[in-house]
Parts: structure tokens; C-alpha cells; sequence
């Protein structure tokens, strides 16, 4: 996984869910690079969406990198039913696990019980801080909050970008990203904080020109990183 390189991970929490494996790749056709997965459970956030079965249905009929984002209490219950839906990264949150020994015992879990890359996310009032030394060397990305966990189309918080900045001092080869309110006219500045992967949900299934808009997220992230 490169971090230098500029991704887009349009969340199909937007998409038209009739139609979510033709939406799913018609996206990628556009440019996407990966297919985010919006996972509520309805008690860790206060809305309900996807879970393994949908991810399940929609595995045979997309070749697409399925990075799953599990807002859900109780992520370790969610393992193996992932796994075998066919999900490429299993990204939970810090906020929903007891303790860094818990966090460290359910990556390595994934590690070897999976193929799955693994992932760690902090909601907008959780500190950088709050990810140790050992869980930032051990996962494969952090996604930094840029709203509130749980619904679509909410604005961008930009006083969020100085965590990306510190993660990525960090830990340089590290894959961040950012998910809320990104957008042709935000990325520039994720991308300039040092996040590589932008998720983007209206502002991608929404466009009246989505390939556009895919290609001038990805161009503005990459500007970003550039300088």
C-alpha cells in the first residue's frame, strides 16, 4: 500500500442500494480506487446501513477493494463474518474497544485469522495521542473523522486536519484517511495534512459528472501531497 499515492474510496452509503453492484462499478469505471462500506449498527452510531450479507451479495459481481469502515460496538464479533464476506480491510474504532490490549489482540486477531488488512478509526473529539506507538505501527491505516460518525452529508471539519498531520509525522509510511465532507473544494488541504485516501460520498454519487468529480478529488489530494 503506497501512501504517497492519492485514493478515492467513494462511500456507497450515497449510492442508488437498488442498484448497488452496477453503482459499484460503474464508480470504479469513473476512477474510484477502492469501494467504501459504511457498517452501523445502530447502537455505536445512531443509524442503520450495511452489514456482512449485503457485503457477501455484492463480493461475486465486483472486483473492487471493499474497505470496510465498522462503526459498531463490539468489533471482534465482526471478524470472521467480514472475512468471509469477502471484505479486503476491516477497519474498526478505537472508541469502541476497552483498552490498547484489547485494540493490539484484535489486530493481531485479523492478522492471522484472515487476509484482511486492518485498520484503526478515531471519531473528531478523540485525540491523535489516543493511538499508541504500538497500535500505529501495527495496522495498516488510520482514518481520521472529518464529521461525526453516522450520517451522510455533514460538513467538513477542517480543525481536524492537524491529527492527520501528526499521524503522518509519525509514522511516514503510514495509509490515511480522511471520511466527511470531502469534496473537490476540501481535499486539497487533506491532502497538504498528509492523508493519501479520501472517502467522499455526495459529492461523488451526487455530481452530475461523477468521473469528474472522482478525477478532481484524487488530482487535489495528489496536489497535496506533492508539496
Amino acid at each position: 500500500m503506497d501512501c504517497s499515492k492519492a485514493l478515492v474510496a467513494p462511500s456507497l452509503l450515497s449510492c442508488d442500494f437498488s442498484k448497488l453492484a452496477i453503482e459499484s462499478n460503474e464508480i470504479l469505471e469513473k476512477g474510484a480506487d477502492w469501494l467504501h462500506v459504511d457498517v452501523m449498527d445502530f447502537h455505536f452510531v445512531p443509524n442503520l446501513t450495511i452489514g456482512p450479507c449485503v457485503v457477501k451479495s455484492l463480493r461475486p459481481h465486483t472486483k473492487g477493494f471493499l474497505d470496510c469502515h465498522l462503526m459498531v460496538e463490539n468489533p471482534e464479533k465482526y471478524v470472521t463474518p467480514f472475512a468471509d464476506a469477502g471484505a479486503d480491510l476491516f477497519n474498526f474504532h478505537l472508541e469502541a474497544c476497552p483498552s490498547e490490549e484489547s485494540i493490539l489482540a484484535l489486530i493481531s486477531r485479523v492478522r492471522k485469522e484472515t487476509t484482511m488488512k486492518v485498520g484503526i478509526t478515531i471519531k473528531p473529539k478523540t485525540p491523535a495521542s489516543a493511538i499508541s506507538d504500538s497500535i500505529l505501527s501495527a495496522v495498516d491505516m488510520v482514518l481520521v473523522m472529518t464529521v461525526e460518525p453516522g450520517f451522510g452529508g455533514q460538513s467538513f471539519m477542517r480543525d481536524m486536519l492537524p491529527k492527520v498531520a501528526k499521524l503522518r509525522k509519525r509514522r511516514p509510511d503510514l495509509m490515511i484517511q480522511v471520511d466527511g465532507g470531502v469534496s473537490p473544494e476540501t481535499a486539497y488541504a487533506c491532502g497538504k495534512a498528509g492523508a493519501n485516501v479520501a472517502v467522499a460520498g455526495s459529492a461523488v454519487f451526487k455530481a452530475k459528472d461523477r468521473k469528474l468529480a472522482v478525477e478532481t478529488i484524487k488530482k487535489e489530494i495528489q496536489r497535496g501531497l506533492d508539496e
